[in-house]
């Protein structure tokens, strides 16, 4: 079956910008309410400030997701860097699981995204620039923007 690059790219868009709602929520959540929102109470200073922070290297991910939908097919470097990141992430979740136990639901579905989920958008977002670099369509005729345009 030979879908549209229009029709195929709009539909990554799509995939991105609700699954980016993941990290976006709990990445902002886990700045506002720390400790608190993974229900882990009395933290100590220095756990809350690790927290946070991961919570908003989370939020960053969400944020940059958002930025690559527009040109998706030219983003090519922040994409792979981006589900690097997530699937290393996802890689470090799975050593917990082996040495301290199985997480619970929600972990165990963020473990799914990480290792499966984001490489399988990957992929297809591969393909995606690859089909519009061939194309001689209007996604392709423009100059190709580097990565890390100004705004």
């Amino acid at each position: 079956m030979n879908i549209p690059l229009s029709y195929e790219k709009r539909l990554l868009q799509l995939v991105l910008l609700v699954v980016s709602l993941i990290p976006l929520s709990a990445g902002f959540m886990g700045v506002w309410k720390g400790p608190a929102f993974f229900d882990i109470a009395g933290a100590p200073t220095s756990a809350d400030s690790h927290m946070r922070y991961l919570s908003g290297l989370l939020l960053g991910i969400g944020l940059l997701v958002w930025w690559i939908v527009p040109r998706v097919e030219q983003r090519n470097g922040v994409f792979a860097t981006i589900t690097a990141i997530v699937f290393v992430g996802g890689l470090s979740r799975l050593w917990s699981g082996i040495e301290v136990g199985r997480p619970d639901a929600t972990m165990s579905a963020a473990l799914f995204i990480e290792l499966a989920l984001t490489p399988a958008l990957y992929f297809w977002h591969v393909r995606i620039a690859r089909k519009a670099a061939r194309s001689k369509s209007p996604l392709s005729s423009a100059r190709p923007q580097p990565d890390l345009e100004r705004p």
